[in-house]
């Protein structure tokens, strides 16, 4: 990934030093198994450990010969621990290091999402309870439907953004798998107990079978739960893009001192942030359907799923670690204008009104089809004049025969609408 949408904690966990130090931890924790289980010499355990150092350089070297990354690191460890270098990698075959190394920069990875999301929920909560009683309108199909309040619509998100927290710790668990069982994965020349060693050591669970590869479903729920995570990014991101809209601005990106919107119109002031994260999200998703293909390798193993995730895990966890807090960042400064929401509110003249009266007249006797057709009657005569809804419903004969003028003001009082939103506020934040 880019250093544009690159933070450092992340950067760390993909970078080449991190990973060659999980690929040294793997190697030096399966030769005191071995050491315990007396296949080998528990002095050689010992010097690899006391004397295993690398250089990337030296690796990058080797390689251009070897054509093989896990040979030149294991060449490059040889250098410096000596005679008792031959002792490494016993029984030992490449995917059992690069496999059970991804599974933990895959955990390292969400342990950092899980607790950017965290953050983001707290965000998001914070400005629900502002904004919980901040009436606007809510839409269908872009259209003004009936009103909620810019709490419920934060509610909403948080909801989401707790199932994403829920899904990644699943995730993380699933991926946090050990695999150190040789070709095709028949333990033929390493015993299950020094993968057991190695897994606890280093905070994994053991594979319980991995025909020399850990099986690629695990990492396509990880890589699916990814992108659910930066779906919902991109669904706030969307709200927020289309309430900053000139004719809405209900609400509004900071734009801080000195920011300039475009390079040719100095009054703009654009939904940035939002429409980066919305890109944002479309990288993340695209590492889906690769990982998907990635589970059907061939027989024991192959390789293409390889340079796969040698792009996308990188990628796809930085970017998605960028996301999250640049959304975090987004909602804890967003400018938010009730006074432009009841304004808005107000523009269709009563009309979000119109199902407490199809209502109100079912119950006064009238059937739901008549009533809808007299209460859609009315209704488009404000779509194209001047009048208020109210103003024609109580100037109607019918439906003063049904409701008196009284009981049409109380079927206006906007309180209606959120009445139960202490409810779902329970609901939602478990209160």
């Amino acid at each position: 990934m880019i250093p544009r949408y690159t933070r450092p904690a992340m950067k760390k966990i993909w970078d080449e030093e991190n990973k060659f130090k999980i690929w040294f931890e793997i190697e030096a924790h399966a030769a005191d198994g071995m050491a315990n289980q007396g296949t080998i010499p528990k002095e050689a355990a010992k010097k690899i450990w006391e004397l295993g150092k690398f250089e990337i350089s030296r690796i990058a070297e080797i390689e251009k010969k070897t054509k093989h990354d896990v040979i030149a690191f294991l060449t490059n460890l040889s250098e410096h621990i000596g005679p008792e270098a031959r002792f490494l990698h016993q029984g030992m075959t490449s995917s059992d290091v690069l496999d059970t190394a991804l599974s933990i920069q895959m955990m390292q990875s969400s342990k950092l999402l899980i607790e950017g999301v965290g953050k983001l929920l707290s965000s998001i909560k914070k400005r629900a309870f502002e904004h919980k009683h901040s009436i606007c309108i809510g839409r269908s199909h872009g259209i003004h439907a009936e009103p909620t309040t810019f709490g419920l619509k934060l509610a909403g998100f948080f909801a989401e953004f707790e199932r994403s927290l829920n899904r990644l710790q699943i995730s993380k668990k699933e991926i946090a798998v050990c695999a150190v069982s040789g070709a095709v994965g028949t333990f033929a020349n390493i015993s299950p107990e020094v993968e057991r060693h190695v897994a606890e050591q280093m905070g994994l669970e053991v594979e319980p079978i991995s025909t020399q590869v850990i099986p690629r479903d695990r990492h396509a729920a990880w890589f699916s739960c990814l992108a659910l995570v930066a779906s919902s990014i991109e669904r706030l991101a969307t709200e927020i893009r289309s309430l900053q809209r000139t004719e809405i601005r209900e609400v509004e990106e900071y734009f801080s001192s000195g920011q300039k919107g475009s390079s040719a119109m100095p009054h703009k002031r654009n939904p940035v942030l939002t429409e980066n994260l919305t890109g944002i999200a479309r990288i993340v998703r695209a590492s889906v359907i690769p990982a998907l293909e990635n589970v059907a390798l061939w027989h024991e193993r192959d390789i293409s799923h390889s340079s796969v995730e040698r792009v996308f895990a990188p990628d796809a966890s930085i970017a998605l670690d960028f996301a999250i807090a640049r959304m975090t960042n987004v909602i804890d400064n967003l400018l938010i204008y009730p006074d432009r929401m009841r304004e808005n509110m107000g523009k269709l003249k009563g009309l979000v009104n119109s199902q407490q009266v199809l209502l109100k007249l079912t119950q006064a006797g009238i059937s739901r089809e008549d009533a809808y057709s007299l209460v859609q009657e009315i209704s488009m005569k404000v779509w194209k004049g001047d009048d208020t809804f109210l103003s024609l419903l109580k100037s109607n004969k019918l439906i003063n025969n049904k409701i008196n003028k009284a009981e049409l003001d109380n079927l206006f009082d906007e309180e209606y609408h959120t009445k139960n939103v202490d409810e779902i506020f329970n609901r939602v934040f478990k209160i």
